[in-house]
């Protein structure tokens, strides 16, 4: 008994499987249509994912670098240095304030410059300043670290900050991810409502075959089923070949994309994460086939 209820399980499955290849090739231009518009949802999606990923490392990167190196004058009173450290400290969002002595200085410019002694001949810890190197997690308090030492000239020498670089980072970074998802989300919302289109007409041009069925006592599930199956298959198929493509195609290009972006490793070595975005990828593109297939055909087949 148990074995004859499942092999009319597998049967009846298969009977849905079959009638949903069936509808897709009686109708091969557009499944293909529906197929290619998922796909190409799928690649900026994945995309999306990877350029936002890869940028907020870039972020991350420049807001845990020194941005803002604040030189201060010669001669200067132990006590007050110490005091200047730790003014800058009270600051929200500081990670680090480090003091670069002359000392440090001179030993941190000959490193740099070991390849090249004609520059390292003639100087000496007296001629380079001292100076803090403020780390922040936060690039917004920068700025309101220079506002308040540029005044403080008895103090300080000069202030070394990449305002336009940082501003300009952020600037550019807001608006791709926003240009991004917006893009995405356009192309998503096509392909859902050509999906659910293409699946309604196909809905249509079977109506009679529907209505016979209906005659014959089939449920009303019955008849929806595979075209639930081949909304399934578009989204389905559509996301692991979309995913697919991008991820490949960055993991090839993943040392030539990380050696333009050096030090940052703007494509991810985790290939765990890929298997995992993989997947969500693919639970969200059969949910967007099945809702798209749904609504395709609930205006033809009542519930």
């Amino acid at each position: 008994m148990e074995k004859s209820l499942k092999n009319l399980f597998i049967q009846k499955n298969m009977t849905t499987v079959n009638t949903t290849w069936h509808h897709i090739r009686r109708s091969p231009i557009q499944s293909f249509t529906a197929l290619i518009l998922m796909i190409f949802s799928f690649v900026l999606i994945s995309a999306f994912l990877v350029v936002s990923s890869g940028l907020a490392k870039v972020l991350d990167y420049f807001e845990t670098k020194p941005e803002i190196t604040i030189f201060i004058k010669d001669n200067l009173d132990a006590s007050i240095i110490e005091n200047t450290k730790q003014d800058l400290s009270n600051y929200s969002g500081i990670k680090e304030v480090k003091y670069i002595s002359k000392e440090k200085a001179l030993e941190i410019y000959k490193q740099q410059n070991k390849d090249n002694p004609m520059l390292t001949e003639m100087v000496t810890a007296n001629i380079l300043p001292a100076s803090f190197e403020v780390t922040v997690s936060d690039a917004s308090v920068l700025e309101k670290i220079y506002q308040n030492y540029a005044t403080k000239t008895d103090v300080v020498d000069e202030i070394i900050y990449q305002k336009d670089v940082i501003s300009s980072l952020l600037d550019w970074t807001k608006i791709i991810r926003k240009s991004g998802l917006t893009i995405t989300i356009i192309v998503i919302l096509i392909s859902f409502f050509s999906v659910s289109s293409i699946i309604g007409m196909k809905t249509t041009n079977r109506k009679d075959e529907i209505k016979i069925s209906r005659l014959l006592g089939a449920s009303n599930f019955y008849v929806k089923k595979p075209f639930l199956v081949e909304g399934l298959f578009y989204g389905f198929f559509g996301s692991l070949v979309g995913t697919l493509f991008v991820f490949i195609t960055v993991i090839v290009f993943r040392q030539s994309i990380n050696s333009f972006f050096n030090p940052v490793d703007f494509i991810t070595n985790d290939f765990g994460l890929y298997g995992i975005a993989l997947a969500v990828e693919i639970i969200f593109g059969c949910l967007i086939g099945l809702l798209a297939s749904l609504i395709g055909v609930k205006r033809y087949i009542k519930f």
